[in-house]
């Protein structure tokens, strides 16, 4: 069911979510103190690419550093992503076959939100 998940997903939005991220990722990672926000990007990227059979969870001992960049990570903006996931999964929420993107569409929220405190599982 994932595959089926991760086909559709691709084929309607997916692929162009993932390229932005990619995108965003390789300019973040353009100086030595975007690199760190630049990976999180790319893994935001490869969550977006097959977000069905993926779960996310929060990472037991984030660190210091995991908890500074998190909060440059939100005082820069980047939440703005998470609250359009979360709109985008109201959306999709409308419809009962829209169901299992809303979910993935709040995974990637939850993940966009605070990626350097989330990991997948």
């Amino acid at each position: 069911m994932s595959l089926i998940g991760n086909i559709l997903w691709i084929l309607l939005g997916g692929f162009i979510v993932a390229i932005m991220y990619f995108i965003a990722g390789l300019i973040m990672c353009v100086t030595i103190i975007g690199i760190p926000f630049g990976l999180q990007l790319m893994k935001l990227g490869a969550l977006a690419l097959n977000p069905f059979g993926k779960s996310v969870k929060l990472k037991p001992n984030p660190g210091v550093f995991s908890i500074i960049f998190g909060v440059l990570w939100i005082i820069f903006g980047w939440w703005e992503i998470a609250i359009l996931h979360f709109v985008f999964a109201l959306l999709c929420a409308i419809t009962i076959i829209g169901i299992p993107f809303a979910k993935a569409h709040l995974r990637l929220a939850a993940m966009s939100f605070a990626p350097f405190g989330f990991t997948r599982a």
